[in-house]
């Protein structure tokens, strides 16, 4: 029988699934108890943003060498530091030993990335 095919009634069984234990409700509930260790050594990717800017394909096809594209942010204004595309803090671009890196000057609070996923 192929992938696609409909088995005969014969063939289809209903799947049988064990008991599920509940959890006392102090242990599921608080996040602080979640053992971390386990994904510490887990690959972020950080990004940092200086802005954004649309433009129509068109324009976008007119760029060459040179052109400049005026971003959404004024110059001084903190960037955003991104994880895996999710805003967790803003801060300052800074040279540390003649490479640039980024220094945090507000992390955003666990309710604010919550509230910015809604």
């Amino acid at each position: 029988m192929s992938e696609h095919e409909i088995p005969d009634n014969d063939e289809v069984q209903a799947a049988a699934f064990g008991e599920l234990q509940s959890q006392p409700a102090a242990a599921s509930a608080s996040a602080p108890n979640v053992n971390l260790d386990m994904i510490l050594d887990v690959n972020v990717t950080v990004s940092i943003e200086v802005g954004r800017a649309r433009m129509s394909i068109s324009d976008l096809l007119k760029l060459s060498q040179g052109a400049i594209i005026e971003l959404d942010r004024m110059a001084g204004e903190p960037l955003d530091v991104l994880v895996n595309g999710t805003l967790v803090a803003r801060g300052e671009i800074v040279v540390v030993k003649d490479k640039f890196g980024i220094m945090l000057t507000e992390v955003v609070s666990p309710e604010e990335r919550v509230r910015r996923l809604h």
